[in-house]
């Protein structure tokens, strides 16, 4: 038996999020996917991928069991307003990945009864590389429904309430941080000779490997930046030059503001 899933926002998470389901063998077997966008041309694409596609979100919560909202918080109070005859606390669970809005203010806008659960995860759920950082609550088995179905979409955390905005910043805004790390990486292998794709290739797949180091061995990163660094050799020399230039400092502070910026979006 399948499991029907509803996607209300088919903006870059939710693709993101229907194209992780449609890419696993055991998503493929488990789970029925519906994604809706008010200009449901831009995601008709995701049809080749056996997701199916609306702009009606009352037709495609009908049937739905797991509703993921993944709108942006303007829009929330709009969209329960339209679905909230639609939806039923004995039949369905409630999944938000809205940044900054809390699952005691949907509750407040669809009523008593909903199980409601918060989720973070990012973009990389469209190739099963997700991080989701799933909030705990007292609903034991939607709990485990929700992990069961983000983690076929990469690797998921639970973890308390207060630390979901914190989240949001690390795992989600991560994305973009890291990503500007492995474009700036490549306009450094440009300058010292490759060309632009061979440099990106080679940035990219460094960032891949020392993130697998640490998956794999669940060691410190100083521990295998020791590995590569040797007496008065080129990688020191490196390092030291980027963090006189502030590359730990402003990594942590732009974390530091976005988390802040969060607060100002409430």
């Amino acid at each position: 038996m399948k499991t029907e899933v509803a996607i209300l926002g088919g903006g870059n998470l939710g693709s993101a999020l229907a194209q992780g389901l449609a890419r696993t063998k055991e998503a493929g077997s488990t789970y029925n996917v519906t994604v809706t966008r008010r200009n449901v041309e831009l995601i008709t694409h995701l049809e080749a991928e056996n997701v199916s596609v609306t702009d009606d979100n009352i037709e495609a919560v009908k049937n739905a069991e797991i509703i993921i909202l993944a709108v942006q918080p303007m829009q929330i109070e709009s969209l329960i307003s339209e679905i909230k005859p639609a939806i039923d606390p004995e039949e369905q669970i409630l999944i938000s990945t809205i940044a900054g809005v809390r699952d005691e203010e949907i509750a407040e806008m669809v009523g008593s009864g909903f199980q409601i659960l918060r989720v973070m995860p990012n973009t990389a759920a469209a190739i099963n590389q997700a991080m989701t950082c799933i909030e705990k609550t007292p609903h034991d088995e939607a709990e485990k429904l929700t992990v069961k179905l983000f983690e076929t979409m990469g690797k998921t955390l639970l973890i308390e309430t207060e630390l979901m905005e914190a989240s949001t910043v690390l795992g989600a805004c991560g994305i973009a941080f890291f990503l500007r790390y492995i474009r700036a990486a490549s306009q450094g292998g440009i300058e010292v000779g490759f060309h632009a794709g061979d440099a990106q290739l080679i940035a990219a797949q460094t960032a891949r490997g020392a993130a697998a180091l640490l998956l794999e061995s669940g060691g410190h990163p100083e521990q295998e930046i020791d590995k590569v660094t040797t007496p008065k050799g080129c990688t020191i020399a490196g390092l030291n030059e980027m963090e006189h230039n502030g590359l730990s400092s402003a990594l942590i502070r732009g974390i530091k503001t976005s988390f802040e910026m969060i607060d100002k979006m409430r």
